[in-house]
């Protein structure tokens, strides 16, 4: 099943990075998430053309790759998470790719259904205010709200089901115009 249209820029003039986070060389936890999306961030940045804000530019390839990171990170069920990104001219694409078991992949599916089902602004409020009145709530969904709503992220999801397995290889694209 997928969602949106997974894709990633392969022009020889894009500039581009591929990251592997091996599952057994550390006990990945969400404080590597900053540190992989601010060198990330930081690489992409100094790359961006002159006319384009480097700071506006870091500060929101941080935030979109943190927030891609994390859940990738969060949800994972084995295996490596690979991240693949390029930046031409003042577009910007990453792919974050991981593994989740079925289920997991199931319940992933139906919270994306929701939020594409209508206005991420007007979600993204909604989200707020039943977090405000139930903070166990977990706020599902928040940060990819926030990314379609403020920042303009262009996100697709492919979920491929791993043969004979109980496993699901699940790719996170994200594209950013840079100004």
């Amino acid at each position: 099943m997928q969602f949106g249209t997974p894709t990633l820029s392969n022009s020889a003039d894009a500039k581009s990075i591929r990251i592997v986070i091996s599952s057994d060389a550390i006990d990945l936890s969400w404080h590597h998430c900053g540190t992989t999306s601010d060198f990330i961030s930081e690489f992409f940045s100094k790359a961006c053309d002159s006319d384009i804000d480097a700071n506006d530019a870091h500060h929101s390839i941080n935030y979109l790759i943190n927030e891609i990171l994390e859940n990738a990170i969060k949800f994972r069920y084995t295996d490596d998470i690979v991240i693949t990104g390029s930046l031409e001219m003042n577009s910007f694409e990453i792919c974050i790719t991981n593994t989740v078991n079925s289920d997991t992949a199931e319940r992933f599916q139906e919270v994306l259904s929701e939020l594409l089902a209508g206005d991420p602004g007007e979600l993204l409020l909604e989200k707020i205010e039943q977090n405000a009145m139930d903070m166990s709530s977990g706020g599902s969904g928040l940060g990819l709200l926030t990314l379609m709503n403020d920042y303009d992220a262009r996100l697709g999801w492919a979920f491929d089901k791993v043969p004979e397995q109980s496993q699901v290889r699940l790719a996170t694209v994200a594209a950013l115009t840079l100004s």
